[in-house]
């Protein structure tokens, strides 16, 4: 009776076993790639997976986007500047299949691969191109990743560089740039305004030229602008018309 219930047992542990290893659930954003003594079968899910114990082997590829943060790489600007840059790359399984036969690991290709377009795509544009048209290098390295990782059945949907460590030598350099190029900007507005400014006085003189009475209207602005202020002495301007006769009679003397 013991040795009955004893085979009873183990047959009952097997078959527990046996469904456990033919019984599998994948997530909505999972995919069972199947193996059948070696050869593959397709990908399968989601949902409950049977398969055929000892038989068959499955592997799991996740299809969500995985985020890849590519370390600080050190690289050359076509112009001869040390930059080190790193930078994210956004990335998904589209055909698991391929991801798993045609790639060992597709998660350590994609990250080498990264690594070394970015040194390669750094190394063909200028600094000043790198810092000022970032969104097009972007997309530069997006398009090369996405055409090398395509025959492994990964999609780069994004790449955006994060960060640029630019030597301290470099950095005082564009400083002192940054500073001129503001020196200069401020001496032109200056120069403009003294130009309108200059513009504006000719044309004044030229309507008090034609109407003189404006030049004794603004004789009496003047003077009501000094009596405001509060000072101790003034000095009180006098037109040359108004002295002119004066100095005409003593010319003739």
């Amino acid at each position: 009776m013991e040795a009955i219930s004893g085979s009873f047992f183990f047959i009952v542990v097997l078959g527990v076993a046996f469904l456990a290893m033919s019984v599998k659930v994948l997530n909505e954003y999972e995919r069972g790639v199947i193996f059948r003594l070696g050869r593959i079968i397709g990908a399968k899910g989601p949902g409950l997976i049977i398969l055929i114990p000892i038989i068959d082997r499955m592997l799991r590829v996740d299809l969500r986007t995985i985020t890849l943060d590519v370390p600080p790489q050190d690289a050359i600007s076509r112009d001869n500047v040390t930059i080190k840059v790193n930078a994210v790359v956004y990335f998904r399984v589209v055909n698991p299949n391929r991801a798993v036969v045609e790639v060992e690991n597709y998660l350590l290709a994609t990250s080498k691969l990264a690594q070394t377009t970015l040194r390669s795509v750094l190394g063909q544009v200028e600094l000043d191109e790198l810092l000022a048209s970032r969104e097009a290098i972007n997309h530069r390295l997006q398009t090369i990743l996405d055409a090398q990782t395509e025959p492994w059945g990964v999609k780069v949907a994004n790449v955006e560089v994060k960060q640029i460590d630019l030597p301290i030598e470099m950095q005082r350099a564009m400083a002192r740039q940054a500073e001129a190029e503001r020196e200069r900007r401020a001496k032109v507005i200056a120069a403009e305004g003294e130009l309108q400014a200059s513009q504006k006085l000719s044309e004044a003189a030229a309507v008090m030229e034609k109407q003189p009475i404006s030049l004794q209207l603004r004789y009496l602005q003047t003077l009501r602008e000094m009596s405001s202020e509060h000072t101790t002495n003034t000095i009180i301007p006098l037109p040359m018309d108004i002295i002119a006769p004066f100095l005409r009679k003593l010319s003739k003397d």
